[in-house]
């Protein structure tokens, strides 16, 4: 899952960004909010962590840009412990939610599974398909009631496709969503991952569409 970080707070950014590495998001992090305006209209992401107070471009000022282009993408505030009346502002202007400094990264990452889930149709913390169950904050994959041991991005591409049943994905947008900039990645890195999950999983669970992606089916 790709996320941006808009931090400017060097220790901070630096230790939120090793926090979220660690929990297998792919995390391209900017210090100004100008850049991170030109980003998110360049690039797509699944979830964005974002500081209120930036250089070049206040965070709140990132935010309504995003909205008025119509971009959905799930918001989480960085706000200030006293800072009320931003926190407020923040979610008028289309933040899905925020947390307070100093905050512990268990919450954060808390939080963005639950905007993830909400974002992608899943209220209940389980996603559940075709005899597959998806765990995300144990990050356990079970397969016929029986757990599965999965690598970090077999995890992560099998936990995009299921968010995104019915959906035809290419391999440009899961290499998109798996990996940072900066990172490299092997020509044939996403094949290798579905074929692992389809040796570990029903076989027939990811389907590929001959030059075009892969799609799990809704039923």
């Amino acid at each position: 899952m790709r996320l941006l970080l808009v931090e400017d707070d060097a220790i901070l950014g630096d230790g939120i960004k090793a926090g979220l590495t660690l929990e297998g998001y792919a995390v391209d992090w900017l210090t100004d909010g100008a850049q991170a305006d030109e980003a998110l209209k360049l690039n797509r992401y699944d979830l964005v962590v974002l500081d209120l107070n930036l250089p070049r471009m206040d965070g709140m000022t990132v935010l309504k840009n995003l909205r008025r282009r119509k971009d959905s993408t799930p918001v989480l505030l960085l706000t200030a412990r006293d800072g009320v009346a931003e926190r407020v502002a923040g979610l008028d202007n289309g933040a899905d939610d925020y947390v307070a400094k100093p905050f512990d990264l268990a919450e954060i990452c808390a939080r963005l599974r639950a905007l993830a889930r909400r974002h992608e149709g899943h209220a209940q913390p389980l996603i559940e398909h075709k005899g597959v169950t998806i765990d995300p904050a144990a990050h356990q994959v079970y397969y016929l009631d029986k757990p599965v041991d999965l690598s970090q991005k077999e995890f992560e591409v099998l936990s995009y496709l299921l968010g995104h049943l019915g959906q035809v994905i290419s391999r440009a947008r899961l290499e998109e969503a798996l990996y940072a900039w900066g990172s490299e990645v092997e020509s044939n890195a996403v094949e290798v991952h579905i074929h692992h999950l389809r040796k570990k999983l029903d076989a027939g669970l990811i389907r590929t569409i001959r030059g075009v992606g892969y799609i799990v089916d809704h039923d």
